[in-house]
This record gives structure tokens, C-alpha cells and sequence, in this order.
């Protein structure tokens, strides 16, 4: 017993060296606000926030999932009237039948909507917004009026990027150069009067530009609060690995969107004053001779993907964090290897500024510097392994609890390990040449990055729903969402594999036109996959039907769902240790102390499988008052490496 008081007495000092980051939260305390506007409008709480960043990713995902089935619409049924899109875009489909300019604005603004304001926005401005400052014992971020301006700034970005939809008049539907903005299309189409090139371009670019400001604000905000914060005894080593990947991205995107930034800058010059950053000199169509000189389209490449290869891993990583938060939560057993966890996710965001030049593969660059940029490519590999493998360690043995927030975990893993491994083809030079224009690149992408990012999101708001909103999401509904979703874009996009390898290209509106009410191939060696893409857009229909679940379910929910206690899965992080949802300053005025780390699940001599952070060292609600076992588990940061011994 004494050599335990022995080691309270040490944790009580390592918990010293973060007194001043519990002083520092207390010292810019703001007391509750009283006006519904302050309350929920321009709030200042952390947590409300959140809550604000999440609707508005709700809002920019149901707007690309329409985008979405409408383009596969288009590609299945070319030449089909649907006399909405007539009402809503006039000439952008004359008679309710798409344009092929209508088309590539879809493309664009899909892309657009679902990588800056649905990838980046939900899981670390949502997500991260609400439970950072709680998981680490503070009351607020440390900026909380800077974190207000972070979503406003944010909001404004989202009503331009909308604007930009309708900016080009009835014509079509936005601009048309891609979600990439690849010059020199982007940078003088306006001059040669193409489709979509005008001031709907303009307010694209405008648009990214605001939210790298609003993304650098939330970024400097993420890492002050991590770092300086931590309330007594939060060690770096007992954070949640949910606050790991937080911190990770939140450097990531302060190091990458200043580059797009700057990019977006340039190119708006480009286009409105004259410069010739991006357009080479002696362009002309045959009628028009555009006057610039000096530029290069590949410097825009350069930067924009300098900025987009680690904007993969700012949608990513939060996924990661929350699939190794939940993974562990309902296998009832600490992360498997949590130090090699927390160095893997930096070795994935190091490695990630590296390697941007595997998007230009095919831009003409030297065939060395091709190499150098496969090799490094190759080796992100080694980092996700260790997390794959960790993943599958932490579930090997398990009493695994299948409530839906682990299904979507589970999802995240498969779907990652999916996506992962084309990732690996993609990354030799000899095949991206060939595959890089493909649907090949299209299914890789949208695995990887996309839908497995978007389950790390299901997965978190099943599993922080209750705390966020006092009430527990519907369980079977949740299960029904869960098989569909995942079935579905298994059949959406392992099929497109196949189409890529055929030689299927990304970005066209159609393969085949409709002559004398028979369908006439554009091009014959495309004839065998006529089946799969029917195949993709009935799958991607019905895959869309399956969400209204999940929206029915998260908006029914707030208001008809079950009551949900403190700690409805049984956790052990400081977020479970506050009431649900918590009060305005997280932990009613008295700044929680943490004894121990992150994942203390099946500890020998505990009464429950499970022993919170805020148990003291000795003994505790559910611990036994043994101290040869107390001891030996305490010794340990209790994250599963050497703790449970």
C-alpha cells in the first residue's frame, strides 16, 4: 500500500507540469450566456460550435449526395428529360436533358462540397470542436471568440460557394473546371467565353480561399488548446488517440492550406488582373490571342496538390482517431500498441507533405523525380499497416460488443484496407500512366478518402450522440443503416475497378448516345461495361435512399430518443466523466485530475472491465483495494502497453 502511495504522489507531480494549462482555462472563464442569439447563434461555447460545424457538413453532404445521383443518372440514361432540372437550371438542361458543361459543373461542385465542407469540416471542426477541449480536462478552446469567427468565416465560405452555382446565370450549373481548378481552363476560360468559366469561377476560388482562413484559424485554435490546456495529470501519453489525430491534422492544415491559399490568390490574379502566373505565353484558339506570357499551368498542379495530398489525410485522420477510440471502447481491451499508434499517425501526416507529386504523374515530369516520388508513396504504406495491424490486434480475442457505432468502426477498417491497397497500384509510375484518367483513380479516391472517412464520421456520431445531445440514437435504425450503406458502396465502387482497368475515363458525361431509341456506343471498347455502370447507379441509389435513415434517425432522435445516462457504452474518457450533454463549462467549475490513460479496459483487480481517468491511483469506485495489483497496474499509462502486464 504504500509503495501505491508511493506512486500517487509521483502522478500528483507529473500532474503539475499541466497546472498552469488548468489555470490558464479557468483564467478566460466566460460565464453562460443569457440571449438565445449569443446561446445558439454566435456562441462562443466550444461545444455549441461543434454542433454549428456539424449541421452545416449535414447540409453540404445531402447537397453532394444529389449531385451525385444526378451525374450517375446522367451516365446511365443519357439524353433522358427530367423536367426539374429544366425549372431549376434553364439552359444548363434545355427540355429537362443535361448538358455536358451541366455535367462537368456537377463534377466540380460535388467535389468541392464534399472534400472542404463535409471531409474537412465534420470530423475536425465537429467532431473535434466538441470533445477536444473535454477529452483533455478544459473548460473552452483556448480562443473561444477566434473559434466563433472559425465558423462564421466557414458559413460564409459555403453561401459563396453556393452563389457560385447560380453566378454563371441559367447557363449551367457553376463553374466547370473540376474541383482541382486545373489552369489554364480555369484561368482564361472566361476570356474564350466557355461554359461555366465565369464569375462562378470567380466565387469558387473566392470561396476556397475563405476557408483556408477559416481552417487557419481552427487550426492555430486546435493546437494552442492541446497543448497549453491539459488539465492536472494529462500527459501527453494519456490523451485519447481522438485528440492525437486532432493534433496531427490540425498541423497539417496549418503547414498546407497557406499554399492553397496563396495558389487560389494567384490564379483569382490570373483571371481579373492581367498577371501570368499559371498561362504561358502565345495561347490563342485560332481567333483570340490571350495575352499572357511566362506562366505554367504545372506550377498550379505543384501547389494545389502540395496542398491536397496531406488534405487526404486531414480527412482521414480524425477517422482514424475515432475508430481507434470506439474500437477499443466495445472490444472491452486497451489499443493494442498505443505509443506505435500515435507515431504512426505522424508518420502518416509527415510522409503526407512529401509526396504530392504522384498526383502528376502524368504532367511530363522527369522520370527520377517520378521515382523518388513512387518510393515515398510506397512507404506511407508502412505507417497505415502498423495502424491496420493494431486495429486487428485490439479486436483479436475481444468480447466484442456490436453496438452500431463498432459496426461503422469495423466499416472504416475494411473500407480503409480496400482503398489502401489500390493505393499501392496507383503509386508505380507504369500503371498510374495508363490508370491515372480512369475510373480506376475514382473508385481508389472516393474508398480511401472518401467513404471510409465519411464511416469514421457514422461511427462517431452514433457513438458521441448521446453526450452530445443527452438522448441515444435508435439502434435498429442504426443497424439498418449500417448493411445497406456498407453493401452499397462495396457494389458502387469495386465495380469501377474494373471499369478503370478497361480503360473507362473519369469525367466524361456519357459513353453512348441514344439514336432511334437504341443505344449507339461513342466508343466500342467500352461495350463490356455497359452492365456495370447500370450496376454503379442502381447501387448508388439505393445506397442514397439508405442515408434518409440515418437523417431520420439523427433528427428524430434529439427530440423522441431515449434518455441517455453519463456513460451509456461503459468508457473510460474524461467526456463520459460529465454530465449528458455537459454544462457550459464542461465540469461545473472544478477541473477534473487524470490518474491514468486513455484505454483502461479488462485491468486485473478491477471490479468493472473498465477503469476511468479520473479513478484515483489507490483505489476507486471500481477498484480493488489490493495493492501488489494496483500497483503494478499503475505503473503503466494504461494504453495497453505496458499497464496490463
Amino acid at each position: 500500500m504504500a509503495e501505491a502511495e508511493i506512486t500517487h504522489e509521483t502522478h500528483v507531480a507529473e500532474g503539475e507540469a499541466h497546472g498552469a494549462g488548468a489555470a490558464a482555462a479557468h483564467a478566460h472563464h466566460h460565464g453562460p450566456p443569457t440571449s438565445f442569439i449569443r446561446k445558439y447563434i454566435f456562441s462562443i461555447d466550444h461545444k455549441v460550435i461543434g454542433i454549428q460545424y456539424l449541421f452545416l457538413a449535414l447540409f453540404s453532404v445531402f447537397l453532394g449526395m444529389v449531385m451525385s445521383v444526378l451525374m450517375r443518372m446522367n451516365l446511365s440514361w443519357p439524353g433522358t428529360a427530367w423536367p426539374i432540372l429544366e425549372t431549376l437550371f434553364g439552359e444548363g438542361a434545355p427540355g429537362g436533358v443535361m448538358t455536358p458543361e451541366f455535367y462537368l459543373s456537377l463534377v466540380t461542385m460535388h467535389g468541392t462540397m464534399m472534400v472542404f465542407f463535409v471531409l474537412t469540416t465534420a470530423p475536425q471542426g465537429g467532431f473535434g470542436n466538441y470533445f477536444l477541449p473535454i477529452q483533455i480536462g478544459a473548460d473552452d478552446m483556448a480562443f473561444p471568440y477566434l473559434n466563433m469567427l472559425s465558423f462564421w468565416v466557414t458559413f460564409v465560405g459555403l453561401v459563396v460557394l453556393v452563389a457560385a452555382i447560380f453566378a454563371s446565370g441559367n447557363t449551367v450549373i457553376g463553374p466547370t473546371g473540376g474541383w482541382t481548378g486545373y489552369p489554364t481552363l480555369s484561368a482564361i476560360g472566361d476570356k474564350l467565353n466557355v461554359p461555366g468559366m465565369g464569375r462562378g469561377m470567380d466565387l469558387w476560388i473566392v470561396s476556397i480561399a475563405i476557408f483556408c482562413v477559416a481552417s487557419l484559424l481552427g487550426a492555430l485554435n486546435f493546437i494552442t488548446t492541446l497543448l497549453n490546456m491539459r488539465t492536472r495529470g494529462m500527459s501527453l501519453m494519456r490523451m485519447p488517440l481522438t485528440c492525437w489525430s486532432w493534433f496531427t491534422t490540425a498541423i497539417l492544415a496549418l503547414l498546407s492550406f497557406p499554399v492553397l491559399l496563396a495558389a487560389g490568390v494567384l490564379l483569382l490574379l490570373d483571371r481579373n488582373a492581367g498577371t501570368s502566373f499559371f498561362v504561358p505565353g502565345g495561347l490563342s484558339n485560332g481567333t483570340t490571342v490571350i495575352d499572357h506570357q511566362g506562366g505554367s499551368p504545372i506550377l498550379w498542379q505543384h501547389l494545389f496538390w502540395f496542398f491536397g495530398h496531406p488534405e487526404v489525410y486531414i480527412a482521414i485522420l480524425p477517422g482514424m482517431g475515432a475508430t481507434s477510440h470506439i474500437l477499443s471502447t466495445f472490444a472491452r481491451k486497451p489499443i493494442f500498441g498505443y505509443r506505435a499508434m500515435v507515431f504512426a499517425m505522424f508518420a502518416i501526416g509527415l510522409l503526407g507533405f512529401f509526396v504530392w507529386g504522384h498526383h502528376m504523374f502524368i504532367s511530363g515530369m522527369s522520370p527520377y523525380t517520378g521515382m523518388a516520388f513512387s518510393i515515398l508513396t510506397l512507404s506511407i504504406g508502412v505507417p497505415s499497416a502498423i495502424k491496420t495491424f493494431n486495429w486487428l490486434g485490439t479486436l483479436w480475442g475481444a468480447r466484442i460488443r456490436f453496438a452500431t457505432p463498432m459496426l461503422f468502426a469495423i466499416g472504416f477498417v475494411s473500407l480503409f484496407v480496400a482503398g489502401g491497397i489500390t493505393g499501392l497500384v496507383l503509386g508505380q509510375t507504369s500503371l498510374d500512366l495508363s490508370m491515372h484518367d480512369t475510373y480506376f483513380v475514382l473508385a481508389h479516391f472516393h474508398l480511401v478518402m472518401g467513404v471510409a472517412a465519411i464511416f469514421g464520421m457514422f461511427a462517431g456520431t452514433y457513438f458521441w450522440f448521446p453526450k452530445m445531445f443527452g438522448r441515444m440514437m435508435d439502434e435498429r435504425l442504426g443497424r439498418l443503416h449500417f448493411w445497406p450503406t456498407l453493401v452499397g458502396v462495396y457494389a458502387i465502387f469495386i465495380p469501377m475497378h474494373s471499369m478503370g482497368i478497361v480503360g473507362m475515363p473519369r469525367r466524361y458525361s456519357q459513353f453512348y448516345e441514344i439514336v432511334n431509341g437504341k443505344r449507339q456506343h461513342i466508343y466500342e471498347f467500352l461495350t463490356s461495361t455497359d452492365p456495370l455502370v447500370m450496376f454503379v447507379t442502381v447501387a448508388a441509389i439505393l445506397t442514397a435512399i439508405a442515408q434518409l435513415l440515418f437523417f431520420f434517425n439523427f433528427f428524430w432522435s434529439i427530440f423522441k430518443g431515449k434518455k441517455a445516462g453519463d456513460n451509456p457504452w461503459e468508457a473510460t474518457t474524461l467526456e463520459w466523466a460529465t454530465p449528458s450533454p455537459p454544462p457550459h463549462d464542461n465540469f461545473g467549475g472544478v477541473a477534473p485530475t487524470v490518474y491514468r490513460g486513455a484505454y483502461e479496459y479488462a485491468v486485473p483487480g478491477a471490479v468493472e472491465d473498465y477503469v476511468m481517468q479520473t479513478n484515483p491511483d489507490e483505489t476507486g469506485p471500481n477498484l480493488t483495494p489490493s495493492g501488489m495489483i494496483t500497483t503494478s497496474v499503475l505503473k503503466g499509462n494504461g494504453n495497453g502497453h505496458d499497464g496490463h502486464k
